[in-house]
């Protein structure tokens, strides 16, 4: 039996600097709310692309020709361009919410992906092979998350800083964590051969240009701010700590971690987000204490999300050695 090297030190920091970064980015969005949502969130797409390009075409020249070569295919980029549509709608579906609903409960809401995958199980286990049904664990755990979302919107109508608890708002962080779910598909099947910055270069970049025309549909703001309105100083700051501290540090250094520590104990960290958002806006934006109810209903629907989180990534790992197991010779 071999002893397994210990993960590097370097690493538990990463991650707790890439929860932080992550964590920052909906009272960074907020702060800015004098932008239209959807103009907003093709700011925050565009600035992280143009600090992703470079190291895309670093990744590009170490990258194997054969990877090369399929990574020109014409199903990698029917893949990449879904994962932008998805991105883009999440990113859009997640900022307007935040111009609709408290902080605390957008962050609840839109975390709630995990919620989402059971569901998503639940309906497609039936009709599609290969989709495992939801196991009994994390049915609980979704149940648990009904009762915690239910119990935040009884403060529906009520403050936290200068934003309203809203329906409306809840019901589009949601919609975040529902698109977002596609762009978390899509990326684990190409990531199994597609080195991460080639992945998500033109993803996002994809997300950003889709955003303009819808902007430019929907919002009136383009007109005033400019498609590159980032680039003025009043605002140039704060996406830039959008692109580097949720963008880069954030996503990518998530994505990192993940080749050398558990996937469930980055999922763990990830689920933390609502909390640590929510006093990050507190402490350096001024956005406020949660209601009661929020706090209540917040609670468990984060325990529920953990507990589905815990149980999905057991199962995983159950099913993967159980395959080892499989493919051994008999002896």
């Amino acid at each position: 039996m071999t002893n397994q090297p210990s993960t590097p030190a370097w690493v538990w920091g990463l991650l707790v600097g890439a929860v932080i970064g992550v964590s920052s980015a909906g009272a960074l969005f907020q702060h800015v709310d004098a932008v239209p949502p959807l103009l907003r969130a093709s700011w925050r797409l565009q600035l992280t692309s143009i600090v992703l390009a470079p190291l895309a075409l670093w990744q590009w020249r170490s990258t194997d020709e054969h990877i090369k070569e399929q990574y020109w295919s014409r199903s990698a980029w029917l893949l990449m361009g879904a994962s932008g549509v998805a991105l883009a709608a999440h990113f859009g579906a997640w900022v307007a919410s935040l111009d609709e609903t408290t902080l605390t409960h957008s962050l609840l809401f839109v975390t709630a992906h995990p919620l989402v995958i059971v569901l998503g199980m639940l309906l497609l286990s039936s009709r599609i092979k290969g989709v495992r049904a939801p196991h009994r664990f994390e049915s609980i755990g979704a149940l648990i998350c009904f009762l915690g979302a239910g119990l935040t919107l009884m403060d529906n109508g009520s403050s936290q800083g200068d934003q309203t608890v809203t329906v409306l708002g809840d019901a589009l962080a949601f919609g975040g964590a529902v698109f977002v779910v596609g762009y978390i598909v899509v990326g684990r099947v190409l990531r199994t051969w597609m080195p991460i910055f080639l992945y998500a270069f033109p993803v996002t970049l994809i997300g950003a240009l889709l955003l303009l025309p819808a902007s430019m549909l929907l919002e009136d703001g383009i007109a005033t701010f400019g498609i590159l309105g980032w680039t003025d100083g009043e605002f140039f700051i704060w996406f830039l700590l959008l692109a580097l501290a949720a963008g880069l540090l954030g996503h990518t250094g998530l994505n990192t971690c993940l080749r050398y520590i558990s996937p469930l104990i980055v999922s763990v960290a990830v689920t933390l987000e609502p909390v640590l958002g929510s006093m990050i806006g507190w402490v350096f934006f001024g956005t406020g204490i949660p209601g009661t109810w929020t706090w209540i209903g917040g609670i468990i629907l984060m325990t529920g999300l953990l507990l589905v989180v815990y149980t999905s990534e057991r199962v995983a790992l159950e099913q993967a050695n159980n395959e080892n197991r499989d493919a051994l010779p008999n002896q």
